[in-house]
């Protein structure tokens, strides 16, 4: 019996830094955040809707998808955002229902799904157990302008458009606090382990 276990949290609060050490432990890591980017490739299903319902202004020169184009336009309008979830959720949720399915086969004892929007796209009525990372509102502000090098205003409206993090504490089996240093993280990550006695 394969154990089903979701890594969520909000932008910027770490969640790759937790997915490694699932992965150093040789717990498989599905990234549905790696699946969608895939779901959007140039000549795919998906890539075509796209454009169709954003039209050719959101393509580079090489007519690859400007994603950070597309980002604006999604974050700064909730009904774009609809549409864009609209065709990327459902692709990746069949790839992500496959690679279940593959590990389930294989005998897998554990398997971990990356999945940033976990409640907002109902996927934890797939799985068994939700492990929320969080963090502070002000280190996950400054980690967003750091590492995306935007604007405090454009980080605040990413920020805005998930779900709060209190809210998804709230509803996890798990949390894992990273505000701290990589050692309280993986603390954390650890005490989860011994539960699952893996």
């Amino acid at each position: 019996m394969t154990t089903i276990l979701v890594l969520t949290g909000g932008i910027a609060t770490g969640k790759s830094t937790v997915a490694k050490m699932f992965i150093e432990k040789g717990i498989p890591v599905i990234d549905t955040d790696l699946i969608a980017r895939n779901v959007l490739n140039k000549g795919t299903e998906g890539y075509y809707e796209i454009v169709k319902n954003f039209s050719s202004e959101i393509l580079l020169t090489n007519l690859d998808i400007n994603r950070k184009k597309l980002g604006r336009k999604i974050f700064a309008n909730p009904q774009k955002r609809a549409i864009l979830n609209e065709i990327v959720h459902p692709r990746v949720k069949e790839m992500v229902d496959s690679e279940i399915a593959k590990h389930e086969e294989e005998g897998t004892q554990i398997i971990v799904i990356d999945v940033p929007l976990l409640f907002e796209t109902n996927y934890q009525e797939i799985v068994d157990k939700t492990i929320v990372v969080y963090t502070t509102l002000t280190q996950q502000l400054n980690r967003l302008i750091s590492r995306d090098l935007i604007t405090k205003e454009y980080a605040q409206m990413k920020i805005n458009a998930q779900m709060s993090l209190s809210d998804k504490v709230d509803l996890a089996d798990y949390v894992i606090n990273n505000s701290f240093s990589i050692l309280d993280t993986k603390r954390d990550f650890n005490k989860i382990l011994k539960d699952l006695e893996v």
